[in-house]
């Protein structure tokens, strides 16, 4: 195994590792090494970001909050949910950034070799879940394509195929990952500005009769909503770091909080008041059939529904694919490629057509407000021990050494998680917000004062 470059270790002079090192790697050679090879640097890496995160699932928490906010305060709903994000993926994103390593490593501090597996699970399984939504939507857009120009109508036949084309994507790891994200953006954002305008034009005059005049509310309808749009992302706040380990050092935390909150700003903003103004003035929540009625001119559609299954592509390859990935390799010692299809064959079972029917914004709304539960503590607690119990230096060697002081599990992180996840379901429409300082607060007195700990403070 190589040993860390001279150049890594001037740019973190106070790195400790003899830990397993990654080298310049080929298309698909993702590992859990410590990342030297960083690929990424500062356009790279805002146009990652920004290609990767055109979610429908934004599209349907926009739905959701028709009837209790108005135009300004989902606008703003959307802006504070963002400003948030941006914040939260700098501060989680530190390690990996510095380290080089991905969250499934970052993680065995706190949680210990076996006991990491949880959040991993638990990171996980939203991937895949999203994985298989936004796949149908894009399949769906595909088909109506077919169906429109060529006559074919098989939704089924292009939801299969849509998802080995993405497998093979995804097979290619980060360097496809950049290509296929950079060269995407400018597309994705001249097909939201256009789907935006459509939208405004078609829906128009019902819609300033009914959203600006509406009163709305500035309580918890309003802090929720902000949980809302910044809980389709608690996922990637998690394992940012896997993302970070592939930017070039050299960006302070203030470059990167403003990377990450400008680049999904655009997209959650278009995308988030799209479905919320679409879904007020027709009460369709499907946006394939929402652009279809929005869209007179056939050309223009065609377009749409093209970057509406493009940018399904751009964002499971991102968002959808890696985290789960990682969680594979870590815990059955898989190859990234091998690791990558068993993601995607996964996501056909997770019946991806019950969840764009017309009653389903409401039951997304409750599954991120639920799986946002069990991330907000696991996040306070990564944060705690990386800045307060670590003072932001790790040793490396011991985060790959099974046989040392994190072997087993970590009893502490288990017990603040779970009482995390309590005062969350406590206050289930900011459950998000809600877990952050429970969960914090007794995972460090936990660390600080019980004696099954003292191996994990070393």
């Amino acid at each position: 195994m190589t040993q860390p470059t001279t150049s890594t270790q001037a740019v973190d002079p106070d790195i400790t590792t003899t830990a397993p090192q990654g080298g310049t790697k080929a298309p698909g050679q993702e590992s859990l090494a410590p990342q030297q090879t960083r690929i990424m640097g500062r356009p790279s890496y805002f146009l990652a970001w920004f290609g990767g995160c055109v979610s429908i699932g934004t599209f349907a928490m926009g739905s959701s909050v028709v009837g209790t906010l108005n135009l300004i305060q989902a606008t703003l709903a959307i802006a504070i949910g963002c400003f948030v994000i941006g914040i939260a993926l700098a501060i989680n994103g530190a390690a990996g950034y510095k380290y080089g390593i991905p969250f499934m490593v970052q993680a065995r501090s706190a949680f210990g070799f076996a006991g990491t597996r949880i959040p991993g699970l638990v990171r996980a399984v939203p991937a895949i879940v999203w994985y298989g939504f936004q796949s149908w939507i894009g399949a769906g857009a595909l088909n109506m394509v077919s169906a429109t120009l060529f006559g074919f109508d098989n939704l089924i036949f292009y939801f299969i195929t849509f998802q080995f084309l993405q497998i093979g994507l995804s097979v290619m790891g980060f360097q496809g990952i950049k290509w296929l994200e950079n060269i995407g953006s400018a597309f994705i954002l001249a097909s939201l500005t256009y789907m935006f305008y459509a939208t405004v034009q078609r829906y128009g005059d019902e819609l300033s009769a009914n959203l600006l005049t509406m009163e709305g509310s500035w309580g918890m309808p309003f802090w929720g909503a902000t949980m809302l749009f910044l809980g389709i992302y608690s996922t990637m706040m998690l394992n940012v770091s896997d993302y970070s380990r592939e930017h070039k050092h050299g960006t302070g935390p203030g470059i990167l909080t403003t990377i990450y909150a400008m680049s999904i700003l655009p997209c959650t903003l278009f995308m988030g008041l799209i479905g919320y103004m679409v879904s007020e003035a027709t009460g369709t929540a499907d946006p394939i059939q929402v652009f279809a009625n929005a869209v007179d001119n056939t050309p223009l559609l065609m377009t749409t529904l093209l970057f509406i299954a493009f940018a399904q592509v751009t964002t499971n390859v991102l968002n959808n694919v890696v985290p789960p990935t990682y969680v594979l390799m870590d815990v059955f010692k898989l190859k990234f490629p091998v690791a990558t299809v068993i993601v995607g064959l996964l996501a056909f079972a997770t019946f991806p057509w019950k969840l764009v029917q017309p009653e389903s914004a409401a039951g997304l709304q409750l599954f991120v407000q639920t799986y946002s539960a069990f991330l907000g503590p696991i996040f306070a607690i990564l944060v705690v021990d990386y800045y307060v119990i670590r003072r932001r230096t790790l040793d490396i060697a011991k985060l790959y050494d099974e046989a040392g002081p994190y072997q087993g599990v970590n009893y502490a992180a288990l017990i603040a998680t779970l009482v995390g996840i309590v005062a969350a379901l406590s206050f289930s429409a900011v459950s998000w917000y809600a877990s952050l300082i429970p969960a914090g607060i007794t995972y460090y007195l936990l660390m600080q004062h019980w004696t099954p700990c003292q191996r994990f403070r070393q």
